[in-house]
């Protein structure tokens, strides 16, 4: 760690690290009762201070599934995203670094547990700051359309940097992280950071959205329909979409020459979102002289996140993560 790493970390501790910041909309919930034990967010920061952009008519309603049959194992996730913000799990000693991720659910839903929250814990207790998305969905209305979610996405990035002190978190070096259609999302921002995607509110508009460095894991990447999430790619640009549009949000087709550095895992077994997308994306990254380690699975099939991966080779891959990420100087 250098010293100035050492410096801003000790500034942030004397800012009060450990205080409490003001709640906003609460994290989403079913209201039932919570497996005990596990740390739930209690912080949230909203994304959008007069309310989201291009706002349906009528409003989506949010909505929290809960798809688990076990009574101490949770699986939410959410639908009618109105007012998209940030969870945020804070760290008991913070490294300076943060990461926002971005859950799957195939466009039609954020899941919140799998691959949100577990994820969340593993990272803080690795010294992370980290800041769960909860997004809009392309399906739902919104003017923006396919761009809807990187909207929210490029936001997020610039107001963790905006907020940075009060989460004892470099603004430097904060990443970013997908799963599967969370992904593409993530792949969305690490290629189209720069995009201009919405209007400018405040000032922290002003501010680079451009991650540190991204990991889209078992990500939709290309909206090809050989080789595409077919839900995702019909919530997203529609069944019947054009060469044009596939292109426009397709990752792997817009990738910059100062795109972040990239980690990708991904299991060749995967029978819902093709292992192709994964190693188009790696491709394009290394035809840019992007820096991107690839990590592919004989077996681990799709959405394994932390818990399906248990007992499996692909078990090993947020240890991975945490040595690339090391490498890189996000942690």
């Amino acid at each position: 760690m250098s010293t100035n790493r050492r410096t801003f970390i000790a500034a942030a501790l004397a800012a009060g690290l450990g205080g409490t910041a003001r709640a906003q909309t609460p994290p989403p919930a079913t209201g039932g009762a919570l497996p005990p034990g596990l740390p739930q967010p209690t912080e949230t920061i909203d994304l959008w201070p007069d309310g989201a952009p291009g706002m349906p008519d009528p409003p989506p309603v949010e909505t929290v599934e809960e798809r688990s049959t076990e009574a101490k194992l949770t699986d939410r996730a959410v639908l009618g995203i109105s007012r998209p913000r940030m969870a945020i799990f804070r760290p008991r000693l913070s490294n300076g670094a943060g990461v926002m991720i971005t859950p799957g659910g195939g466009y039609h839903h954020v899941v919140i547990d799998k691959e949100g929250y577990e994820i969340g814990r593993w990272l803080a207790a690795r010294g992370y700051t980290v800041f769960v998305l909860f997004y809009r969905l392309p399906g739902e209305g919104w003017a923006a359309g396919p761009d809807v979610a990187l909207s929210d996405a490029q936001r997020a990035m610039r107001l963790i940097r905006h907020k940075a002190i009060d989460y004892g978190v470099d603004p430097r070096r904060v990443g970013a992280m997908g799963f599967s259609a969370g992904g593409h999302v993530c792949a969305d921002l690490a290629t189209r950071f720069a995009a201009n995607v919405y209007k400018a509110v405040d000032e922290a508009d002003t501010l680079w959205a451009r991650p540190y460095a991204a990991a889209p894991i078992y990500p939709v990447i290309s909206m090809d329909p050989d080789i595409a999430h077919a839900g995702s790619r019909e919530l997203l640009i529609g069944a019947n979409a054009g060469p044009d549009l596939e292109r426009a949000h397709s990752p792997d087709m817009n990738v910059p020459d100062n795109a972040p550095p990239c980690f990708l895992v991904h299991a060749e077994d995967d029978d819902v979102v093709p292992v192709e997308n994964s190693v188009r994306f790696q491709e394009a990254l290394r035809a840019h002289g992007i820096s991107v380690e690839m990590h592919l699975f004989a077996n681990g099939g799709h959405g394994f996140g932390l818990r399906k991966a248990f007992g499996k080779p692909v078990a090993i891959w947020p240890e991975l993560f945490a040595n690339w990420a090391h490498s890189q100087g996000l942690a």
